[in-house]
């Protein structure tokens, strides 16, 4: 902000600058050891029985469910693995291997590369790359002058 404030002097960036160090609230970020609560608790009362502890699952941890499966941990986190195993390596990695190596549909290689021999050759033979008579004059049918009127020819 000192930049700012160096570079341009304007009255807007000065106040801007001033109202923003006005509305700052600085917090002090140091532990203060007489401000933390502690809470002891013995060992024997924090360990849950077998049987409440097999009817929770999941509940001594903080687990969160990826949406699969809410009620075991273990089937969430394989279907979980395996769904983005298949997203993202079938689907992406090996669907963008095979449309990078896959023949080309239109022929857009092939017809470039005819045409550039085509060039060559009819250079080589001493022939215009594009024939005046590519087509037929006599099949050409053009409106007559009448026909056409007062429209505008643009060549």
């Amino acid at each position: 902000m000192s930049s700012l404030v160096r570079i341009s002097n304007a009255p807007l960036v000065r106040t801007l600058v001033n109202h923003s160090l006005r509305s700052v609230r600085l917090i002090s970020s140091s532990q203060k050891n007489r401000d933390a609560a502690t809470l002891d608790i013995p060992k024997k009362a924090a360990a849950p029985s077998g049987a409440a502890a097999a009817s929770s699952v999941g509940s001594g941890r903080n687990w969160v469910s990826y949406g699969f499966d809410r009620h075991d941990e273990a089937h969430d986190r394989s279907v979980t693995n395996s769904s983005f195993f298949f997203t993202v390596t079938l689907c992406l990695v090996l669907g963008t291997a095979y449309w990078a190596y896959v023949p080309d549909p239109q022929l857009q290689d092939w017809s470039q590369r005819e045409a550039y021999l085509e060039l060559r050759r009819r250079e080589a033979a001493g022939l215009e790359p594009i024939s005046k008579d590519f087509i037929d004059p006599a099949q050409i049918v053009l409106p007559s002058d009448e026909e056409l009127g007062n429209t505008e020819i643009v060549i």
